[in-house]
């Protein structure tokens, strides 16, 4: 990654919520007067996807235009790691310095990051390896509303190229729903174990009976946070940014020699 200040660096935007989700827009808003932007999204929202990609039909993509941001935008009607992969290969005229995702409708914290769209779009980057951000606050609506999240993603950004960010490395931002001013600062920290507590229950048709061939299952169930001070869940909570540096190789190094020996 260039990190010499006469260079201005590419950045490819992506999300999962849309290429119509005021998120994206609002890094794009951030990010288009410094920086050289890309942006490619879905053609529609795709949270919770994962790292899911698309290989049994083509991908449509439409080029889209906004009148104030001066960037190259494309939707994709597929996923969020298909739009990082097909940007790479074949939508972007130079190299990419940065791959940004979000900014995500919603938190993503503690285990969030495995099913997130979001986040698998920055560990496909890392993939290629290009180093990456993954974005996320609390629910809104508004472009306006994102603008502290899109400020921390630019901090953490050139903190990122002013230190040499290595390139298989994605960083999960985390920003509470407050103005920039609000915010405590940055706390690098651990993942959460926020799980979810699901569970279904099944509908029954108009006779208060349940149809043996066709079943509906309405999604129930709570959030549990487990919280230590070394977690995003918790600092988030006190009114910090969280950071916590991630990396896709899922081995369990502390105990390979162990089943090692089993064979």
């Amino acid at each position: 990654m260039r990190n010499d200040e006469t260079s201005k660096l590419h950045i490819l935007l992506v999300n999962d919520d849309g290429i119509n989700a005021p998120g994206i827009y609002a890094l794009g808003k951030e990010f288009h007067q410094c920086y050289d932007v890309t942006m490619v999204a879905p053609s529609e929202q795709r949270s919770a996807s994962g790292h899911s990609i698309t290989i049994s039909r083509p991908l449509t993509v439409i080029r889209h235009h906004f009148d104030d941001l001066n960037i190259k935008a494309y939707s994709v009607d597929g996923t969020p790691a298909d739009c990082v992969r097909l940007a790479l290969d074949q939508l972007v005229d130079k190299r990419v310095d940065m791959v940004v995702s979000g900014i995500n409708r919603g938190f993503n914290l503690g285990m969030d990051v495995l099913y997130s769209g979001t986040v698998s779009a920055a560990v496909e980057a890392a993939i290629y390896k290009l180093p990456s951000i993954a974005v996320s606050t609390e629910q809104f609506d508004k472009v306006e509303e994102y603008a502290a999240a899109a400020h921390y993603a630019h901090r953490v950004l050139k903190k990122a190229v002013e230190k040499g960010m290595k390139n298989d490395v994605v960083l999960n931002l985390n920003v509470p729903p407050m103005k920039a001013e609000e915010i405590k600062g940055i706390k690098v920290c651990r993942m959460g174990n926020m799980v979810y507590g699901n569970y279904f229950v099944e509908r029954k048709n108009f006779e208060g009976k349940a149809d043996e061939d066709h079943r509906i299952y309405d999604i129930k169930g709570n959030i549990f946070e487990p919280e230590a001070e070394d977690m995003d869940t918790f600092y988030i909570k006190q009114g910090y940014a969280t950071v916590t540096p991630l990396h896709y190789d899922l081995t369990n190094f502390k105990i390979i020699q162990e089943v090692d020996g089993w064979f």
